[in-house]
């Protein structure tokens, strides 16, 4: 019941955040000096078209009307039409979301399989080649502007080697729709070609995406392996003669992952910024750019819907990164 009441508060906790974003998106994306409406009317509208199309998106009301009832439309779950397509904003964020999910997935899994190990490696040789090599890789890749990786990566491994694609999603037919994820499916679908092509496609993007968070993930473990390797339940074993391995895994592990852990769910929702401009660069129909779209064609309810959904997306990840480690140290239950 503890666990449950944890998991209740966090959710509360997470709800003031959420109007406050819907709060600051809406009246920033207002006061930009632009008129959607001459944006869909074209260049060869008239001034009476455009007030036409004022009136029926209800631009010309104050903005306080205007975010009334923007309230009164989310309470039913209606995140409003978007001005381009003409189709509900929902309907574009579920077309959207799956080549997100798929890049984020694949960066987030690179960062925690490479950055942990790294971290580990780090500690256990502090101060020797091995520790400065991997704080010298960690500095650059938070220290490096995605994009400028991404282009770099294009450059090298597109137009001079060859050896990955410059973007898209994949070069053959995709495969039936099942989950949106074309690695998945095309697994799903039993087909090697389409999967290998899949795969083929999602690596330089997942690399960009993957450097900050992996970069961040191994300083932490390194820290926290360090303090913990300094304790003195960790000195007491290694008189007792225990291997190597076993005061690593059994002992140290558990105890100096917490802050990784932490980190993870900062990163989940560092990754999901990050695939703007990675999605952009990599030409990925996801959600961030979706986002560009929207914010280029002064759309105001793709722009709140797109952030609002980002927005709840990172409090349930959060959420459940505070459940992991609350599993992992059950003391966090009780502090909060």
């Amino acid at each position: 019941m503890k666990i449950l009441g944890y998991i209740l508060k966090r959710l509360a906790m997470g709800i003031p955040t959420l109007f406050g974003l819907i709060i600051i998106v809406f009246f920033l994306s207002r006061v930009i000096p632009a008129n959607p409406a001459m944006n869909i009317a074209g260049e060869a509208a008239t001034p009476a078209q455009i007030k036409e199309l004022e009136k029926k998106y209800g631009f010309d009301q104050p903005l306080h009307i205007q975010f009334l009832k923007y309230l009164k439309k989310l309470s039913r779950g209606d995140l409003g039409v978007a001005l381009r397509s003409n189709r509900p904003v929902v309907d574009e964020l579920k077309r959207r979301f799956p080549p997100t999910l798929e890049l984020a997935l694949a960066a987030m899994t690179l960062s925690i399989f490479l950055g942990i190990p790294l971290g580990i490696i780090a500690a256990l040789h502090r101060n020797s080649w091995v520790d400065h090599f991997v704080r010298t890789f960690t500095i650059s890749g938070v220290a490096v502007a995605s994009f400028w990786l991404g282009i770099m990566l294009q450059l090298t491994f597109s137009l001079y080697l060859r050896i990955f694609p410059l973007g898209g999603q994949m070069s053959l037919p995709p495969p039936p729709h099942v989950t949106g994820l074309m690695v998945i499916d095309s697994l799903l679908a039993l087909n090697g070609n389409q999967f290998l092509d899949a795969l083929h496609h999602l690596v330089l993007p997942a690399v960009t995406l993957a450097m900050p968070g992996l970069a961040t993930i191994a300083r932490f473990t390194r820290s926290g392996f360090i303090g913990v390797l300094q304790s003195d339940y960790v000195m007491y074993a290694r008189s007792m003669g225990l291997s190597r391995r076993v005061i690593v895994f059994k002992y140290i592990l558990r105890n100096a992952i917490v802050a990784t852990v932490t980190q993870i769910g900062l990163i989940a929702g560092l990754l999901l910024a990050g695939s703007v401009i990675i999605e952009y660069v990599y030409f990925r129909p996801g959600i961030g750019a979706y986002l560009i779209e929207v914010i280029l064609n002064f759309d105001y309810d793709g722009i709140l819907g797109t952030t609002l959904f980002i927005g709840v997306v990172f409090l349930l990840i959060n959420i459940a990164v505070d459940i992991l480690q609350a599993y992992i140290d059950p003391k966090i239950v009780d502090t909060l």
